[in-house]
């Protein structure tokens, strides 16, 4: 067992719900003319920061869905918002936010160089889940009619925030159809990228819950015992210095903790899971009684080796060093 686990407080921005994947377990994507579909407008997102700090929060996390501009009536959005992209609106939030106090974390789906280029400086870390190497493609598998979901690409651009020395989150999702060997295979990729560049600073193992509606409602999330063996497998291949995190909100943390997970990911106190809204946060004294008599340590969504490194985006520098203690997570 770990001496302790971690977590960070964050606030949990849905930027957009418009996406050009159609991933067969995903609930949080919207058409157009679906009357929840959204672009939130500054209005709405300043609120939520201007609450998350209030509540302790030191995390913004923005997640949208991937490259929404080839989506026609989104791009009329986000014109009538002065933008002409996502990445350029998101940097502006990303300001915003580091004016108020948080430390922006951004999962965007798959950014090319220019892109990686233009956040960078404005995020303490970005993410960009690997989910698996397996090539889930056919006709009602996970990935059918999703562009960005070639495991190509996506390690590419795993690979393109290692060049830019960005600290970054990826995971693996299990239970969309992969098997045991192809869990072990991500792992290895993820591992090799690491090996080369040095900028994954954890990697969530993250379990498949069935959304109703969506054409994978009918299969079944993976089995405790998967898990078990997913986490295990995971600690077994990372290097040391990557972390490997669990969802406290979609399993029990103390079981994974006991078969090598050291972070708990961020929870917010303030917002829902916008991908799992059905799966509500535990509370900082909730998710202690959960993880029994592990320590819990807070911290920030750029970890302290990163910090060390100076790898610190340069307009969250300053920051960085305001919230962080002597040893990289979170002052108290």
């Amino acid at each position: 067992m770990p001496d302790f686990v971690t977590y960070c407080r964050n606030v949990f921005i849905p930027v957009t719900n418009i996406c050009r994947n159609r991933c067969g377990y995903c609930g949080f994507r919207r058409e157009p003319d679906d009357k929840d579909a959204h672009l939130m407008p500054v209005e709405e997102i300043i609120p939520l920061l201007e609450n998350g700090i209030k509540a302790g929060c030191t995390e913004a996390l923005f997640t949208f869905g991937e490259y929404a501009e080839e989506v026609v009536e989104y791009r009329k959005w986000l014109k009538e918002l002065g933008y002409s992209t996502t990445v350029e609106y998101v940097a502006e939030l990303c300001k915003i936010a580091i004016e108020i106090g948080l430390l922006p974390h951004t999962n965007a789906g798959i950014l090319d160089n220019s892109q990686l280029k233009v956040l960078k400086p404005l995020n303490a870390s970005l993410g960009l889940m690997l989910e698996t190497t397996a090539k889930l493609d056919a006709h009602d598998d996970a990935h059918y009619n999703c562009a960005g979901k070639d495991p190509a690409v996506r390690l590419a651009a795993l690979k393109a925030a290692g060049k830019l020395k960005i600290p970054f989150t990826t995971g693996i999702l299990v239970g969309i159809g992969e098997t045991v060997d192809d869990r072990i295979d991500s792992l290895q990729a993820i591992t090799a990228i690491h090996e080369r560049y040095g900028h994954i600073q954890e990697v969530i193992i993250q379990n498949f819950m069935p959304k109703p509606g969506t054409p994978m409602s009918h299969r079944k999330p993976p089995t405790k015992q998967e898990m078990v063996q997913a986490v295990s497998l995971a600690r077994d291949i990372l290097p040391d210095d990557v972390a490997v995190q669990v969802a406290p909100n979609l399993i029990d943390p103390y079981l994974l903790i006991q078969s090598g997970a050291s972070d708990l990911g961020g929870i917010s106190p303030t917002t829902v899971d916008w991908i799992n809204p059905e799966a509500q946060w535990p509370s900082v004294s909730r998710l202690q009684n959960m993880v029994k008599s592990v320590q819990l340590r807070e911290r920030l969504p750029i970890y302290p080796q990163y910090i060390e490194k100076g790898w610190c985006g340069s307009s969250v520098k300053e920051l960085v060093e305001t919230l962080a203690d002597e040893d990289g997570y979170r002052k108290t």
